[in-house]
């Protein structure tokens, strides 16, 4: 046990924080500032190095609150199926999982010198709404019984929070991630079968009856791996294994390699980029075209030679969308135009995309990049809509002639660039469903900005096709900052 560890953590002063967030709760405020504490406390509680909250929800996890040393972590999405939710479903209520475990998911973490993470589940009744995750440098100590206690406190705190809805699920359709709605079996060293849940049922076609006791049915994956199987009706399924933390069992979740809701969700989200990306350098043109045809004579030189610059911006620009539309058209969602993890230069990138923006938005668009950062792992033809979405938006909701900040870096693991504007800023409970599709900040006649919701929505599915994500925060002194981040070329998946 670390010298660390054999200190009490100062209980006065989490004693006081808890009482915020009691206070807080019963006074109608909480969401994601209650979660936020939540993990604050979590730190000071543990000596962890830092800490996240991880939402839970039908669609997928995603990491809404952090502090400490993983605040590039936010935004983040978190597979359901990844091997520490099936822990945290499987296993007992507080984990404590070496990061060099196979299939974690948490590898990316040990480039930013963490060794291990102790994950704390949070149920509302049968169902996992989250849990929260604290990573620590040192390998080897467990936690001590206090330490133990306080995060068990905190999460029997943030499921409070979820059933009483104050300001949470952070998503609008809500934590769906039931025990009952994954099919998963656990297996004893010997690959034979000790529980098989009612989902395992449906999926497979066998009983609990029919394989209790016996040899896994199927190809037994080792922990951390991955392998696929066919059914004898034909249809495929994947298995993945993970350790069950604290015990000699294996859990094993299954599921369909592919089904037709893929489909339609990708087809429909081909149909949203297309519409989205098309209409805008269209109606430009068009609106420029319309006036050189009914004002040419009004127009003196420079006037007709700015419209025509503009035309033939726009239709560099549409010329550029409709290749990508045409050459992805294998890949139903029709959003990269080449394989994903090529190195580029995301410096030369963002002067390039900021430089190709309309006139208008380019005069207010402030550049603060370092000569250089290491190469991104990504789509460089990608990130054009990303820039242009994030700026536009940016510039939409900020008082005219303010400057939009472009800023960029990197650390151990990734490569990032920030949009900050001094707009009307976005509220806590506000920062995740602004990439909902079809979100809008307001609502009816009250709106005063233009859109329909698309732009934050393709941005979020365009990086994470490219295994990066963006994230939105509240800017110190007013406005809005969306970060972006992208693998870096020169690191390897848990490489230390």
């Amino acid at each position: 046990m670390s010298a660390l560890d054999q200190l009490p953590p100062d209980q006065s002063e989490l004693l006081r924080g808890l009482t915020d967030l009691v206070h807080a709760s019963s006074t109608g405020a909480g969401g994601l500032d209650g979660l936020q504490v939540i993990v604050e406390l979590g730190v000071a509680a543990t000596t962890a190095g830092g800490a996240s909250f991880v939402e839970y929800g039908e669609g997928g996890g995603r990491v809404v609150a952090v502090c400490g040393g993983v605040d590039f972590m936010l935004g983040r999405p978190v597979d359901v199926r990844s091997s520490n939710v099936t822990a945290i479903m499987t296993g007992p209520a507080v984990q404590d999982v070496p990061m060099t475990e196979p299939g974690s998911g948490l590898e990316p973490l040990l480039t930013a010198g963490f060794r291990r993470t102790v994950l704390v589940g949070v149920r509302v009744g049968g169902e996992v709404v989250g849990a929260i995750q604290l990573y620590f440098r040192d390998a080897l100590s467990p936690l001590t019984e206090v330490a133990r206690a306080w995060v068990t406190l905190l999460a029997s705190c943030a499921g409070h929070l979820y059933a009483d809805r104050v300001g949470l699920p952070v998503y609008e359709s809500g934590p769906r991630l039931s025990p009952l709605s994954l099919a998963i079996a656990v297996v004893g060293p010997s690959g034979h079968v000790r529980s098989w849940n009612p989902a395992a049922e449906r999926l497979t076609s066998l009983s609990m009856h029919d394989v209790a006791g016996k040899p896994f049915p199927f190809p037994l994956p080792a922990p951390g791996k991955l392998v696929e199987h066919k059914m004898p009706a034909g249809t495929w399924i994947r298995i993945r294994a993970t350790r069950v933390s604290g015990s000699d069992a294996v859990a094993l979740t299954m599921r369909p390699r592919a089904d037709e809701r893929d489909n339609y969700q990708s087809r429909d989200l081909f149909l949203a980029v297309a519409s989205h990306e098309l209409r805008t350098p269209v109606t430009v043109i068009r609106g420029y075209a319309d006036t050189l045809v009914e004002h040419w004579e009004a127009l003196d030189e420079a006037a007709r030679r700015e419209a025509v610059l503009v035309m033939g911006q726009r239709a560099r620009e549409l010329s550029r969308l409709v290749d990508r539309l045409l050459t992805t058209t294998s890949d139903a969602a029709g959003l990269t135009d080449g394989a994903p993890g090529v190195p580029f230069d995301v410096i030369d990138a963002l002067r390039e995309v900021t430089a190709d923006l309309a006139p208008d938005i380019r005069a207010v668009v402030r550049l603060e990049l370092p000569v250089a950062v290491p190469k991104a792992a990504g789509d460089r033809a990608g990130l054009a809509t990303v820039v242009t979405e994030l700026v536009t938006n940016a510039v939409k909701y900020s008082p005219a002639r303010v400057h939009v900040d472009v800023t960029a870096g990197a650390d151990q693991q990734t490569v990032w660039f920030r949009v900050a504007d001094r707009g009307v800023g976005i509220r806590p409970e506000h920062v995740e469903r602004a990439f909902e599709r079809f979100w809008q900040l307001e609502r009816g006649d009250q709106r005063r900005y233009g859109g329909v919701g698309l732009g934050l929505y393709l941005v979020r599915r365009i990086l994470e096709r490219q295994n990066g994500w963006v994230s939105l925060r509240p800017r110190d002194g007013g406005g809005t900052v969306a970060e972006v981040r992208l693998p870096r070329a020169d690191v390897s998946v848990g490489e230390g």
